[in-house]
């Protein structure tokens, strides 16, 4: 289940919608799914990250979207703005617990969704079909080593992302709440 800011082309991909906070609707509603995130929504400044989200919502799936052909997942959270963000990260799991890699491609500062998580931890996020509610946690040392194999693991280009950066990549697990 998605929420979106309803526009003139919301209501065409078939998918059950119902009105969920104000200017906002949700598409696959009654399934059975709890979101938490709701507000005004403020979508990407990049188009890219604008194209993925539009596209996920349209289908009702992050399997419609992919990264140099592979899953991501995504996060639906409040920001420091006080609006709704949303963001399709690379898909990094492990026994029902996710990873979200705030690698920015290498950049010498953080995404800009890392200060929203910073300090609203509580995110939706959505795999496949599925949305749940999750909390973010920071992770470091031995922790964090462990989890960045698997996000290498994941997607290799992270490593060298790392190389590229003075910064260490921060690496938040998801762990449903």
């Amino acid at each position: 289940m998605t929420c979106r800011q309803v526009t003139s082309r919301t209501v065409r991909s078939g998918i059950p919608i119902s009105h969920r906070g104000r200017g906002h609707i949700c598409a696959g509603a009654g399934v059975g799914v709890f979101m938490t995130i709701t507000g005004e929504y403020a979508p990407s400044t990049s188009g890219w990250v604008r194209d993925q989200v539009e596209k996920i919502e349209a289908t009702g799936t992050t399997h419609s979207v992919s990264v140099q052909d592979r899953q991501v997942v995504l996060l639906t959270m409040l920001g420091v703005s006080g609006k709704v963000r949303k963001v399709p990260l690379m898909r990094v799991e492990h026994d029902g617990v996710y990873a979200a890699v705030a690698s920015k491609g290498g950049a010498p500062e953080h995404p800009q969704w890392y200060a929203n998580v910073r300090k609203n931890p509580v995110l939706d996020l959505q795999d496949g079909e599925r949305t749940w509610t999750v909390r973010a946690r920071e992770i470091s040392g031995e922790e964090r080593e462990q989890w960045w194999e698997r996000c290498v693991a994941a997607f290799p280009p992270y490593a060298d992302y790392q190389v590229k950066t003075d910064r260490l990549i921060p690496v938040f697990l998801l762990e449903a709440v």
